[in-house]
């Protein structure tokens, strides 16, 4: 008994906060009670959101840097004895320092515009939405600004500032479209089992992630016959990706699958915190050097790391990236197309993610909505617009939101959170950016399985309406992409459904018609005065 007092104050204390920041001012703002939410799970809730979307401040940053970003054939160095500027080949490969100088003075740019974009946008989400959803710059958008715009190093037709000059005009469009409500009426034109389907999809697509090599687990890769396979190689060919090890050998995959098993152990029973606990644990187990699993291996890379990693903090003002907006390229066609593509894919990743946010923590109304949209849809637009002015890509409200969902997290508290994280982030980038994927992809399998529990909704004995949801749970992962899924869902759903519509359509017609004969015909038909009355016999 003596044992449990310690933990019986401090359980004592955690109520004594919990309602002292309920009866105040600002507990009433973010309607603690009336949520059925307490600050210190709001608190939790938030910590869980930050380490399992962590990944994005350098995830993102790589991204963008294979842009090239701002950096050109100018800030090549001079090849040999030679005092010539090197021709644009200097860009294309990996040897010029002066290039990749610029390159790693770019990198270090955007992890702090990935990071405050981060704080700002869940910060507003918190404070003016009250929702604990966060937000950051979305995966999927930077690698179409990078790899189709932009293109490697440059190599694209669209240069890097008239790209972001781009991403803020499709962040102001959107504005405008909510703004004006179009937003959320767009949204709520999607069918409710679509929006179901919706959700459940992002969560195998979460899973499907989680289980993939870069931000993940490793035990799912490429194969030339079946596309995929299993994987988690103790080695891989650099080039080609194919296995050089056994299937399954991966040590890092292993203690990969002993954080999941952390994590869903207290998930079953429950425990507070649960999505924390596995990350902390496999990421301190990979930060021990000499060991198979460690994230600073003996290489000139992972000396590079541990260094950077020993500096604990460290804080690094924007340069480069910041406010290289161009605006002269729009009177090519190429930039309006790749800017209404940013629009389409922001419409309905975005929107979609938002609303199946909405309906896993339970915020929706009978009409679809939620409190607080039309203010989160703002937020939303709004932090794009000011992610593109730090240099980075479309912001939007992440999945990896349901992780605080999962622990309680109901009110803006979570993120404010979050956002607090991303702040400390700017400090403590050396710690976060260590963080390795097989911590973070166990986080992401669990929560796919959590989205699941929204399935059961689907009215699955209607195939006219279960035969559109599940092409759009099925499409998500396995292509990849949340807006194929519901394009896919919402075409197959029009297909079937058209019939209907044409018969309900003609039926209202008929029926006008025969209403507008109906009174021609009275109108035309003199007035009969009643019948005289009879005589009695």
């Amino acid at each position: 008994m003596k044992g449990t007092a310690p933990w019986r104050r401090l359980a004592e204390a955690e109520a004594a906060v919990n309602r002292s920041v309920a009866a105040s001012s600002v507990g009433r703002y973010f309607k603690l009670e009336a949520r059925k939410s307490s600050f210190t799970k709001e608190l939790r809730a938030g910590a869980a959101t930050f380490l399992t979307m962590a990944y994005i401040i350098s995830v993102n940053a790589a991204i963008l840097t294979d842009s090239g970003g701002p950096c050109t054939v100018l800030d090549c160095s001079p090849v040999g004895n030679s005092t010539a500027v090197p021709g644009p080949e200097c860009t294309l490969g990996t040897s010029n320092p002066g290039y990749q100088q610029c390159l790693a003075r770019t990198k270090s740019d955007l992890i702090v515009a990935t990071a405050v974009a981060a704080m700002v946008g869940s910060f507003a989400m918190g404070t003016l939405a009250n929702l604990p959803l966060a937000l950051a710059p979305g995966m999927g958008a930077n690698a179409y600004f990078t790899y189709n715009m932009v293109g490697f190093h440059g190599s694209g037709s669209i240069p890097y500032r008239t790209a972001l000059a781009g991403v803020m005009m499709e962040g102001i469009i959107f504005f405008l479209l909510s703004a004006v409500g179009l937003r959320s009426r767009l949204a709520r034109m999607i069918p409710r089992n679509i929006r179901l389907a919706s959700a459940v999809g992002i969560g195998l697509f979460l899973a499907f992630t989680g289980l993939q090599a870069n931000q993940g687990l490793g035990m799912v890769g490429a194969s030339p016959s079946t596309l995929v396979t299993l994987t988690a190689c103790s080695q891989t060919d650099p080039v080609t990706g194919a296995c050089l090890g056994g299937t399954l050998h991966s040590p890092t995959f292993w203690l990969g699958v002993a954080g999941f098993l952390v994590t869903a152990t207290c998930l079953a029973r429950d425990v507070k915190g649960a999505m924390i606990y596995g990350i902390v644990f496999v990421t301190a187990v990979s930060w021990i050097r000499g060991t198979s699993v460690t994230v600073f291996p003996d290489t000139p890379a992972g000396n590079a790391g541990f260094s950077y990693f020993k500096k604990v903090v460290d804080f690094h003002m924007i340069k480069t990236t910041a406010g290289q907006l161009s605006f002269g390229g729009f009177r090519h066609g190429s930039v309006w197309v790749a800017m209404l593509t940013l629009l389409y894919v922001d419409v309905l990743d975005t929107t979609s993610t938002m609303y199946s946010m909405a309906e896993y923590g339970g915020f929706t109304d009978g009409a679809g909505g939620f409190e607080g949209e039309y203010r989160a849809f703002l937020v939303d637009a709004g932090s794009t617009v000011l992610s593109a002015g730090l240099g980075s890509t479309t912001v939007t409200t992440y999945i990896e939101s349901t992780a605080g969902i999962r622990e309680g997290g109901r009110t803006g508290v979570t993120a404010v959170t979050v956002s607090a994280f991303f702040l400390a982030s700017l400090f403590f980038s050396p710690l976060l950016m260590s963080v390795p994927p097989w911590a973070v992809g166990p986080s992401l399998v669990l929560v796919g399985a959590m989205m699941m529990r929204v399935a059961k909704e689907i009215e699955w004995g209607d195939m006219k309406e279960a035969i559109p949801a599940f092409v759009t749970m099925a499409l998500m992962p396995l292509t990849f992409s949340i807006a194929n899924g519901i394009i896919a869902g919402l075409a197959v759903y029009v297909a079937l459904h058209w019939y209907d519509w044409a018969g309900l359509a003609c039926g209202k017609v008929g029926k006008a018609l025969d209403d507008r004969r109906r009174n021609q015909v009275a109108a035309a038909t003199p007035e009969v005065g009643p019948a005289p009355a009879q005589d009695a016999v």
